[in-house]
């Protein structure tokens, strides 16, 4: 059955058609939860509901662009809803801004670890910075989505880069101690 059709059947509530669905996309669905969740199982629960809301409104998707991309903004939607209403992020002045670079070798740190310590970033950091650098939303799409303005998310970007920065220097020199 081609994706049109699987489409099309999901969009009758065909069960079956929708257990395909499902099996064909959870496990990229998946990682994007995780990226943007607190842990494994927030992530799972965060799978579940995007499912929820994505057999509710496949109506609405009029195969225009890619089907995948619609999953994944109603999957990462989905996931900051939880956060919208939390009181997560601080307003900031934007002139207290200074950006970081954060440079990484490959032979330095693994990139089980670099993934670990985003994840163990605040959830106002860990949402930015995953918006911002491994999905490329702008400043004032990530604005929108998360209800602060473009100076916070600049803010939380820059202190997620200094915090991982941190991070990574502390876990090099430790590192480097132990091979002593």
């Amino acid at each position: 059955m081609s994706l049109n059709q699987l489409i099309e059947k999901c969009k009758i509530d065909d069960t079956k058609a929708q257990g395909e669905l499902y099996k064909l996309f959870s496990s990229k669905l998946f990682s994007v939860c995780l990226k943007y969740s607190r842990n494994y199982a927030e992530a799972e629960d965060n799978l579940q509901d995007a499912f929820l809301i994505i057999f509710n409104k496949i109506e609405q998707y009029k195969s225009k662009g890619s089907f995948e991309g619609w999953l994944k903004r109603i999957t990462i939607n989905t996931v900051l809803q939880r956060y919208r209403n939390e009181k997560v992020f601080d307003i900031i002045n934007e002139n207290t801004i200074e950006d970081v670079e954060i440079e990484v070798d490959e032979n330095d740190i693994s990139i089980d670890y670099l993934l670990q310590i985003i994840q163990e970033l605040p959830d106002r950091y860990r949402l930015v910075f995953n918006l911002y650098v491994l999905d490329g939303y702008s400043h004032k799409e990530i604005a929108n989505m998360l209800k602060i303005t473009v100076g916070t998310s600049k803010s939380n970007l820059a202190r997620a880069r200094q915090t991982l920065k941190q991070t990574i220097e502390n876990y090099k020199t430790t590192q480097s101690l132990q091979s002593l």
